[in-house]
């Protein structure tokens, strides 16, 4: 992974070359960070022959390296809170929510079944850096599992941001499941872990939208 940021996307054959090895070895080595959403292949054209597969960081490969982006990011917040006041930095999390919302259900736009919209999600999300991924439980709820937040300071300073994403997952996978939040990063949880189920008959007294930790 420290070639690849130092140096930029590589081939295999580069890779190996480079680190001393065969490409078949770094073929291995790349294919177990891809398979921890780390780097992710591309075709690249080399003029004539087949593409070439080049290898790069993805957005959690990056994430694993040391960089300021948090710590900039709880000032700018409190900055807009205090200099702006709230209803500024409530005006920012909407702007975010709707952005997220409308990219997200793009994405989504031509899957209706439950199961693969929650595994696209997923998908996703893995690709923003959350490290996510989804189960099937024994009863037929589907758990969104996420083991990494890269918002998590934002997040810490401000949960209006999680209560935001939790909004923007129930308006994914539609009206007719609900979503909760069953552990929590921010609570000292080792992950953020959702549950989804289908949603009570109407009149129920149940929480569609609601957050187990009431923290969130």
């Amino acid at each position: 992974m420290t070639f690849l940021k130092m140096n930029g996307p590589q081939t295999t054959a580069e890779l190996g070359q480079a680190l001393g090895t065969t490409a078949e070895n770094a073929r291995q080595q790349l294919t177990r960070l891809s398979s921890e959403g780390l780097v992710e292949a591309q075709a690249r054209s080399r003029g004539v022959g087949r593409p070439a597969q080049v290898w790069h960081l993805t957005e959690a490969g990056h994430a694993r390296f040391p960089n300021a982006h948090a710590e900039l990011a709880v000032q700018l917040i409190r900055g807009i809170g205090e200099t702006l006041g709230r209803d500024a930095l409530d005006r920012l999390i909407a702007t975010r929510r709707a952005d997220t919302e409308r990219h997200y259900m793009a994405e989504l736009a031509e899957v209706t079944d439950l199961k693969d919209r929650v595994a696209r999600l997923a998908a996703i999300r893995s690709r923003e850096g959350y490290m996510a991924e989804w189960r099937e439980d024994a009863d037929g709820a589907l758990f969104l599992i996420e083991n990494h937040c890269p918002i998590c300071a934002a997040a810490a300073t401000e949960q209006g941001f999680c209560r935001a994403e939790l909004a923007v997952f129930q308006r994914v996978i539609g009206a007719d499941s609900q979503i909760r939040r069953m552990e929590h990063i921010l609570a000292d949880e080792r992950r953020c872990t959702y549950r989804i189920e289908p949603a009570p008959p109407h009149g129920e007294d149940e929480r569609a939208d609601g957050d187990s930790h009431a923290s969130s």
